[in-house]
């Protein structure tokens, strides 16, 4: 089995659901749920899948050498995921996410981390040379590692996540990146923002719709469309995407045809909703098997 490495994306979050979300003017908000305070963000939404799914995954990411630092290091540690870390001078970087029953979101950024902090660069080095994708999310610091991924001629797979047209932020990603994942959400007129990203040599893209499915575009030119899997019953839709983006990557590292890899980042999409973790508490790779064979034999 390759090995994948995941570079960006942990932080300690606080989780708010509410029957709706504020609206403009001043007001006093009671949560419907008990407060969730738990390990977020892309990074570790991704590393965690893969390792549940049995994929030799390694994390790296920059953390505070704080409470809610060490609090990531033993819950990542805990679900069996290698993690390898950075400090921040600037400490863990929290969110609040206020959530409503519909998956629509409100984040708080708390704290924010270092854009660049200093990295054990020889040692994210030894890291690149022995993977064989890197998974580069959009977490700031990891701009300064795109040359040094580009040198040892790794696969980048990116996750740009709500990208829309006018925010350059995304612009060094999306020129490195080999494999590119994005929502619609901010993207209305995606097949033709899709159709430019292949026309620079992308080998695979595949945009997200929540309740809508995904659609990818290959590079022989074909065109796939996929429904959600309805039976999943909604809690919370923290970290979905990541499970998405986990669930084809899973399919793809087991040689699996494109088309059934878009059903596997659907189940893990479903199941993912169906928790309150980034991860559903009870995904494997047999428990997904097992999903395939119910929705799509």
């Amino acid at each position: 089995m390759k090995k994948v490495l995941v570079i960006g994306g942990t932080t300690f979050d606080s989780i708010v659901y509410l029957d709706k979300l504020p609206q403009g003017q001043p007001q006093t908000l009671f949560a419907s749920s008990p407060l969730n305070e738990t390990l977020g963000s892309t990074g570790a939404g991704k590393a965690l899948n893969l390792t549940k799914l049995g994929i030799d995954t390694t994390l790296h990411s920059v953390i505070g050498d704080d409470e809610y630092g060490h609090k990531i290091i033993r819950k990542l540690k805990d679900a069996g995921v290698n993690f390898e870390y950075d400090f921040d001078p600037l400490g863990t970087e929290r969110h609040v996410n206020l959530l409503d029953p519909l998956g629509q979101r409100i984040s708080i950024f708390v704290t924010q981390g270092s854009a660049q902090p200093a990295l054990d660069l020889e040692r994210l080095e030894k890291l690149i040379m022995e993977c064989d994708i890197v998974v580069l999310n959009i977490i700031s610091y990891t701009k300064q590692l795109i040359k040094l991924i580009e040198k040892h001629q790794k696969p980048i797979w990116t996750d740009l996540h709500d990208y829309n047209l006018e925010n350059q932020y995304h612009q060094p990603y999306i020129e490195a990146a080999n494999y590119i994942f994005v929502s619609s959400d901010n993207l209305p007129e995606y097949h033709e923002t899709m159709l430019q990203w292949m026309s620079q040599g992308k080998e695979l893209i595949v945009c997200t719709h929540g309740s809508g499915g995904a659609t990818a575009l290959t590079k022989t030119g074909e065109w796939i469309e996929l429904p959600i899997i309805s039976d999943y019953k909604f809690k919370d839709a923290n970290g979905a995407g990541d499970s998405f983006f986990s669930g084809f990557l899973y399919a793809y590292l087991n040689g699996k045809s494109i088309i059934d890899c878009m059903k596997y980042a659907t189940i893990l999409g479903g199941l993912c909703i169906s928790s309150y973790e980034l991860a559903h508490e009870k995904l494997s790779a047999e428990l997904v098997e097992q999903h395939f064979l119910k929705y799509y034999n």
